[in-house]
């Protein structure tokens, strides 16, 4: 008996020092043992006290008078299939008739209470199928991206979601993004991390620093384009936009609409175009884009006109060309002069990190997902890299990249130097940079934010 005890003393001091130093451990020796037992347990009196239960139907109600039986209890939705992942529990319900997805996600909160888990969101797979995902841990808390992820051509992991799923940025089904943040609140790392992330692609990325270059010129060698200054930045749009001319040409060339060519095959974007046919996809980041905007003298608003409008071409015109745009700031409001506000609607990818007042997060989120305005000034100061993203369906989330130092982008972008294309009409944009060092072959893994 006594060392039963001690084992057992020993079994909770254990579980409780993963709890506290290494949670994901923690969750899947014990936690997600003792989740699953207190869900399936308590489901029915939970779906009950929650209000997600149904009256039984009719015909039970008679069949149970008829036969003198007692009467069938309100019924909650039924349990299609509990999945265990490294973060949590994902439960998909059947919905009884009368039941809508809007009532499970309006009861989330109480489900997080009831089932003593971290966060529980939800979401309708289709009609009358919800999808309930319960986190065990805070995941953000220490960031630890999957060992496989499902990468394609512009599509990369940058950051992880509340829920432990990886988000993904998907230039083809989003092409364009705003990138809102303070200062010190993760939005540099932010942008590093998708950086790192596009390297290996076939993809040229072209950057726009008017703060003399201190975050994106280290990162050169893997740029095909950049400029330092709001000139250059002015010229190098320009050269941009007669890029998208040239795209356009050869796709109007190469549609090839005649009456026996399959509809699906008429090209009408580079993606339709045969592979060896097929331009490069660009990715143009702006890391500050009040710089492009401000102006204090009759030239620069000239210049500054100049530029908004090349990049109100690029974000309407740019997606079938294959040029995307990332841009990011502090603020992006009418403040910053005519045409802001017809750029940003132009930028359906929305991700605020912290920022200083409200007016912040409703340029972010305020026409597309009013819920996330409240969850964007609600990220406290010592999170840095916690971030909300949303979308024009109205969907959010909070987020945070791992941390990856600028010394780690630095290898990742020296190593695939030579996947960076030379586009003639950039060519003048391109760094110059002298003999690249040795870079090790094998890159330590981002630490954790």
């Amino acid at each position: 008996m006594t060392w039963l005890l001690v084992a057992l003393v020993l079994v909770v001091a254990a579980a409780g020092l993963l709890r506290w130093r290494r949670p994901a451990w923690y969750w899947l020796t014990f936690g997600v043992t003792l989740a699953a037992l207190r869900v399936l347990v308590r489901y029915g009196s939970v779906m009950d006290a929650c209000g997600l239960t149904v009256p039984a139907p009719r015909w039970r109600l008679t069949v149970a008078r008829m036969t003198n039986r007692p009467v069938p209890g309100p019924r909650a939705p039924r349990i299609l299939r509990v999945r265990v992942t490294r973060t949590g529990l994902v439960l998909r319900l059947k919905l009884r008739p009368g039941q809508d997805a809007f009532d499970v996600a309006a009861s989330c909160d109480r489900l997080r209470h009831s089932f003593a888990m971290y966060g529980v969101t939800s979401r309708e797979l289709r009609s009358g199928v919800v999808e309930v995902r319960m986190t065990g841990y805070d995941v953000l808390k220490r960031v630890q991206m999957p060992a496989h992820v499902d990468t394609r051509p512009m599509r990369v992991p940058v950051a992880l979601r509340e829920d432990g799923a990886v988000h993904y940025r998907d230039y083809r089904a989003v092409p364009h993004g705003l990138i809102l943040g303070a200062t010190e609140s993760g939005k540099s790392v932010y942008q590093r991390n998708l950086v790192a992330a596009l390297a290996p692609q076939r993809v040229a990325l072209v950057g726009i620093d008017c703060k003399q270059g201190v975050e994106l010129f280290p990162l050169a060698r893997r740029f095909s384009a950049l400029a330092d200054n709001p000139d250059t930045a002015a010229e190098l749009l320009d050269a941009l936009v007669s890029h998208m001319q040239g795209v356009y040409q050869l796709i109007r060339a190469e549609q090839r609409i005649t009456a026996d060519v399959p509809d699906a095959e008429i090209a009408a974007d580079i993606w339709d175009l045969r592979e060896d046919l097929r331009p490069v996809p660009i990715v143009v980041m702006v890391d500050e884009v009040a710089e492009l905007a401000l102006f204090a003298s009759k030239e620069e608003e000239k210049r500054r006109d100049r530029i908004i409008t090349a990049l109100a071409r690029l974000a309407q015109l740019g997606r079938a060309a294959g040029i995307y745009l990332e841009i990011c700031g502090q603020r992006f409001g009418s403040e910053l002069g005519k045409g802001i506000t017809m750029l940003r609607a132009q930028l359906t990818g929305r991700t605020a990190h912290r920022v200083n007042d409200e007016s912040s997060a409703n340029m972010a989120f305020g026409d597309i997902a009013p819920d996330a305005v409240l969850a964007a000034i609600q990220i406290p100061t010592d999170t840095p890299g916690v971030a909300v993203t949303g979308d024009s369906a109205g969907g959010w989330a909070r987020i945070r990249a791992p941390h990856t130092s600028l010394r780690q982008a630095v290898n990742i972008c020296n190593r695939h130097a030579d996947l960076a294309p030379d586009l003639p009409a950039l060519a003048p944009f391109r760094p110059a940079l002298g003999t690249l060092a040795p870079v090790p072959a094998v890159e330590s893994a981002p630490a954790a934010a």
